[in-house]
């Protein structure tokens, strides 16, 4: 990192649409056992998670949540089921940025790539040690 003032002079806070492209990267990066999992999966990108679910989740800060999967897993869908929704993983722009600021050892990359396979990874249950394996298959 340069400490150069004039390097960061035009920099901008990454977009909705910069944080989908490196977690489409990340996606595509993750072994196909893990993907299969997931079946058709949308990744979505907003600042923040709507006040309902941080209400479920007991949580008093939308900068606690950093990503959510919402969705069913295969074991559990039908194939008779008219026209299943697709699953998805929202990820959190505003409080994964918090995060990578206050944390000062990650790329951004690494830590979008980190929420989206703990946020798949907890969904059908997987260990830590599972999700620690998947991230570092990915590098």
């Amino acid at each position: 990192m340069t400490h150069d003032p004039k390097a960061w002079a035009a920099a901008t806070a990454p977009s909705d649409a910069d944080f989908l492209t490196l977690a489409e990267a990340a996606w595509e990066m993750l072994p196909g056992a893990f993907k299969q999992m997931c079946g058709n999966v949308v990744i979505q990108v907003t600042d923040f998670a709507p006040e309902e679910v941080l209400k479920h989740f007991e949580m008093d800060s939308p900068y606690e949540l950093t990503g959510l999967y919402h969705g069913v897993d295969l074991t559990q869908k039908s194939m008779s089921d008219p026209a299943p929704e697709p699953d998805y993983v929202f990820l959190y722009r505003l409080p994964i940025l918090l995060e990578w600021c206050e944390r000062g050892n990650v790329t951004l990359s690494e830590l979008i790539t980190h929420v989206l396979i703990h946020e798949i990874g907890h969904h059908f249950g997987l260990s830590d040690e599972d999700m620690h394996a998947i991230e570092d298959s990915v590098g």
